[in-house]
């Protein structure tokens, strides 16, 4: 048998565009004389909808596609993916299904049994769980389907919940000759060697091949990579899709191929990952260009190179924001970082709006303008300009804060922090060292001065971010251990062999920033644990300060 894993980029909710994608790869199976295709999870829609299946047009939508797909199934036995109607009067409206076609005819459904509700999933607030792992006779062979999660509860290793069933003991039973997988499971960093093990798994308790299809794509915060892959029976990777982007892996059952290498380069795939995420959030709401404020440093840089691969260096604006702190090393590394991109930079020189500030709210405050006042009066002057361009020129503000500064609230309201986007809100500093050390592999593209600097806001003299923050060969894996790994204050100061003052401290600060962290734009979700997608912590609490000894709550302002 030859089959195809259709590797689809779908936008969630355009279900015409959805439909046309799977119409054309179905001819392109028959084409290729492909016997099995098959596709990812919820096709039709896009992964996921969330609150928009509650609108019964789109589920109505999508179904009603399943007579204009039947026609182009002739000859092959397709597996697409769509939300349904649970045909029942009791439970959830919905099931995730998989609907089975075969040589012009639909087969029947496949309701997606385990169901995830934690992190970044919520499927149990719309679907009602399948309850049968039906098992499909085509061509002498016997066809199991699965959809994402089903495979996972069989390795222990799903997150949050220990479910009481594992659809693959009960396939066991029925010996498959070749298992599928329909799949929307996002990217993280050190997600895909996870994935391979636990189909590996998957592949040596049903003795039998195994086709995963995952989708690939952008949606909102969620970037999908792809890497759709085939194992034999053995457990052994055979093939392997392109990462974040659309392809169709070609599978002959037939051959006898060797393993090939499952290497994995995290930090190419994490620029990706990047990469991505700005594109099709842009490119998937009708915007074509970016823009961002480039002062210098490296996180500034970094989120230029990035806009500059995913929209061309022709749809990317910078402005450079000089205020009297502002040093003119600073302006020309920006500078020279324009030209190794090609990239428009204009100079906006703010020092004459923020003494104008100054001449204002000095008499206000009787003299004397508080440090911090001032230093976030530079940073609002250059939000409002920063959104003004946005406005007139109708190009989409690129954050540029990292994931250690949102962590730390080192970040000013309506100020570096307004955007539409918050292209390294999930990328601790350390990260942002790694992937500008990717960006200059083949030549220097960031300009080594702005790597080799000191980081500062420079929003008063001599400033540095460690006059605030801990260093990042510190900060960075509290944050790590505490937000992705849940560890305790004691956990993190044993392992890592930090005093327990400081990782409290940072902690503490990690739960004041909260508030902040809940009016930045949306950020691109790449660890196991982003801030602005699949954790909910509330503002105003009194556990994380108790949990120290302390009775008082912790309530920003």
């Amino acid at each position: 048998m030859k089959a195809i894993a259709v590797q689809l980029n779908p936008t969630i909710g355009a279900i015409e565009a959805n439909t046309e994608k799977v119409l054309s790869a179905l001819k392109r199976a028959q084409s290729k004389k492909a016997d099995i295709v098959l596709f990812p999870e919820l096709t039709l829609t896009g992964y996921c909808p969330d609150d928009l299946l509650l609108d019964p047009a789109l589920v109505d939508a999508a179904m009603q596609k399943i007579e204009t797909i039947v026609p182009f199934t002739q000859g092959m036995f397709v597996v697409v993916g769509l939300p349904r109607w649970n045909p029942k009067d009791k439970g959830k409206p919905l099931h995730n299904s998989a609907a089975v076609f075969a040589d012009g005819k639909l087969l029947g459904y496949k309701n997606k049994t385990l169901l995830p509700t934690y992190d970044v999933f919520d499927e149990r607030r719309f679907f009602e769980p399948g309850r049968e792992e039906p098992v499909w006779d085509y061509l002498g062979h016997k066809i199991a389907v699965t959809i994402c999660e089903d495979a996972w509860q069989h390795s222990g290793r799903v997150g949050d919940t220990n479910y009481q069933d594992d659809p693959i003991l009960v396939l066991k039973e029925k010996k498959p000759d070749f298992v599928l997988n329909l799949s929307g499971s996002p990217y993280s960093l050190h997600h895909k060697a996870e994935r391979f093990s636990i189909f590996q798994a998957v592949a040596r308790a049903l003795r039998c091949p195994l086709l995963f299809c995952n989708q690939v794509g952008a949606n909102d915060q969620l970037v999908f990579d792809g890497h759709s892959f085939f194992l034999n029976e053995k457990g052994d990777l055979m093939q392997i899709a392109r990462g974040f982007e659309e392809e169709d892996l070609f599978v002959d059952l037939s051959t006898h191929a060797c393993p090939c290498s499952s290497a994995i380069d995290e930090t190419k795939d994490l620029y990706s990952a990047l990469v991505l995420g700005v594109r099709d959030y842009l490119h998937k709401q009708g915007f074509k260009k970016g823009l961002l404020g480039l002062s210098g440093g490296i996180d500034s840089a970094l989120v230029a190179c990035i806009a500059v691969d995913a929209l061309g260096a022709k749809n990317v604006l910078a402005l450079n924001l000089p205020s009297r702190y502002s040093s003119s090393e600073g302006i020309s590394d920006a500078e020279k970082l324009a030209r190794n991109l090609q990239l428009e930079l204009r100079h906006v020189p703010i020092d004459d709006i923020f003494q104008n500030y100054l001449h204002l709210l000095n008499p206000l405050f009787a003299g004397k303008i508080e440090e911090e006042a001032e230093e976030n009066i530079q940073s609002r002057i250059r939000g409002m300009i920063l959104m003004a361009f946005s406005n007139q020129w109708g190009h989409i503000l690129l954050n540029t804060g990292n994931k250690s500064e949102m962590a730390m609230g080192y970040t000013t309201l309506y100020g570096d922090m307004a955007g539409g986007l918050g292209v390294l809100h999930d990328v601790t500093k350390l990260h942002v060292y790694q992937l500008a050390a990717y960006v200059n592999r083949d030549r220097e593209v960031i300009p080594q001065a702005i790597i080799d600097k000191a980081p500062s806001a420079e929003l008063k003299e001599n400033q540095t971010d460690f006059d605030t923050l801990p260093r990042f060969e510190i900060l960075d894996p509290v944050l790590e251990d505490y937000v992705e790994k849940r560890l305790s204050a004691a956990q993190i100061a044993c392992s890592r062999s930090i005093s327990l003052e400081i990782v409290e401290n940072i902690i503490r600060s990690i739960h004041r920033a909260e508030y902040k962290r809940r009016q930045a734009p949306i950020g691109i979700r790449v660890t196991q644990k982003a801030f602005s997608k699949g954790r909910i912590v509330p503002i105003v609490q009194g556990w994380t300060a108790q949990a120290k000894g302390s009775t008082s709550a912790i309530v920003s302002t």
